[in-house]
């Protein structure tokens, strides 16, 4: 008895992890929430950033910010692809300004610096842990 009070808040807490879906389980962001860089530029690059899978988080939208400008509005296991000028990108995630529930009362800034050459691809996932909230970062490639 005293082991399943031991394990079950362990278990708890590996349940608010998120973890990645499988490829064919992601699915585009809806165009409505993709708010910017969606137009091919010449001598360009692109960023593409996917969400991760789980409970933390789950009914939230969290915002994807490009050079600080919101970019689009992202859910679990949804993907978005951004059309950006080659150099030196800051690519980072923020609260939802759209959301009116608890989840946009929060604070959530997260950002990383890459550096995008002309026809160049970047991919990076959303995480969410119990421990350390939602990050950004660079995807394995």
């Amino acid at each position: 008895m005293r082991m399943l009070y031991a394990v079950l808040p362990l278990l708890a807490l590996a349940g608010c992890s998120s973890f990645r879906a499988d490829r064919e389980h992601v699915t585009q962001v809806p165009t409505d929430r993709l708010l910017a860089y969606q137009q091919p530029i010449e001598g360009g690059g692109q960023i593409v950033v996917n969400r991760d899978v789980g409970m933390l988080g789950g009914g939230c939208y969290v915002a994807i910010l490009i050079d600080r400008q919101v970019a689009a509005r992202i859910g679990i296991g949804e993907e978005a692809s951004f059309q950006v000028p080659a150099g030196s990108r800051i690519v980072g995630i923020g609260i939802d300004q759209q959301d009116d529930t608890l989840c946009g009362m929060g604070r959530l800034d997260r950002e990383r610096s890459v550096q995008l050459k002309a026809g160049g691809r970047e991919q990076f996932h959303i995480v969410s842990e119990a421990k350390s909230g939602f990050d950004i970062k660079p995807q394995d490639k």
